[in-house]
């Protein structure tokens, strides 16, 4: 058979890779990714100081963990001087960004938000993501002239049918998409993702996800499988419904998928910002990380959070880095960086494509 070509993908190119199981061929792929990363984005890792500010969410998503529909023991908000602490110590640690993250809990208003961005700019200094869910303009304005620098918005699947029936509406209808447009125009460094293996995710329209990932121009893209949190939708009877009607056409939830989509996520938006997550180095603890980061990932998000809350901050089980310090996270994190012969990177780790446009 002739071999899938890897030059100028088109997206019957990208489904026939997704689709692709032989090892040489595989290697094939990684090789090129991994060659493309070096070649536009260098040889840096950036690292962002993840702090998770509360686990309280209005919104009842079907699959996540800290959705209103998920049992959860504690709901926490993270108060200024706990935030800007942990802010602290990624700056301490050398990250260049903290990534605020939450979900879309109503005690996170924008006066309280922008406040807390302004603080860490004049205080610390560093490059600021935000990660708070389906916002107001007025609200995600108010945060960008505070000096909010990026947005991570995940639109998750492609599939109109399919997210409606995981992402119920609320106050209004959602539309991930237009708001990561909207920030665009707002000035923001925008990212997104997708889950792999979603349940009733099909592979025709996992390479239309990736595909969106070109056609959008995105800054940062973040994948990684779907895992599974007990008491949600998901992994009850309406995941096995979802499963059933993709049939054989259903995309596992497993490492060798997600490493997939990062190579061709990396071929496609050559200068994109791609990490390798968390959820990758959960479902795969020794190597996931490190394969992410060999197939064309060049970011990685430790997680700074007090241990406290981090315990609670559980989208889904098992999650890595969860019971490990922010010192033990950062010098494993490091180890891994170094052993592959990567550099850390310094400074905030803007995306290459964001500079070019500004």
């Amino acid at each position: 058979m002739p071999q899938i070509p890897i030059e100028n993908l088109d997206k019957d190119s990208v489904l026939a890779w997704l689709l692709e199981n032989d090892e040489a061929e595989l290697n094939r792929l990684w090789q090129k990714a991994d060659g493309v990363r070096h070649q536009c984005v260098g040889n840096d890792v950036w690292l962002r100081g993840l702090i998770e500010v509360s686990n309280n969410c209005a919104r009842s998503c079907a699959y996540c963990g800290i959705s209103a529909v998920a049992p959860r023991s504690k709901i926490y908000l993270m108060d200024k001087t706990e935030i800007m602490a942990s802010a602290k110590k990624a700056q301490e640690y050398g990250y260049g960004t903290v990534v605020l993250q939450a979900g879309e809990d109503p005690n996170i208003t924008g006066p309280w938000m922008a406040d807390i961005v302004r603080c860490i700019k004049r205080e610390i200094g560093l490059a600021i993501t935000l990660s708070l869910g389906e916002r107001s303009d007025e609200e995600l304005k108010m945060w960008r002239e505070a000096g909010a620098d990026r947005y991570l918005l995940r639109f998750e699947t492609s599939d109109e049918k399919l997210y409606r029936q995981i992402h119920p509406d609320l106050g209004g209808p959602s539309n991930r998409i237009a708001q990561l447009e909207r920030m665009r125009g707002m000035g923001y460094e925008i990212g997104t993702g997708i889950m792999i293996g979603l349940p009733g995710q099909t592979w025709e329209s996992l390479a239309n996800d990736i595909w969106l990932f070109r056609k959008y121009g995105i800054d940062m893209v973040g994948v990684g499988p779907f895992l599974e949190s007990p008491g949600t939708p998901l992994a009850g009877e309406l995941g096995k419904k979802l499963r059933a009607s993709a049939g054989n056409n259903q995309v596992p939830s497993d490492d060798l998928t997600a490493l997939k989509v990062i190579a061709l996520t990396r071929l496609l938006c050559p200068d994109t910002n791609i990490p390798a997550t968390t959820a990758l180095a959960t479902i795969d603890p020794t190597g996931g990380r490190t394969h992410g980061l060999q197939r064309g990932a060049n970011v990685v998000m430790p997680n700074v959070t007090p241990t406290e809350y981090r315990n609670l901050y559980q989208t889904y089980p098992g999650k890595a880095g969860t019971h490990e310090s922010a010192d033990v996270s950062r010098h494993k994190i490091e180890s891994q960086i170094l052993s592959l012969g990567r550099t850390i990177g310094q400074g905030p780790g803007t995306s290459l494509k964001y500079l070019q446009q500004h």
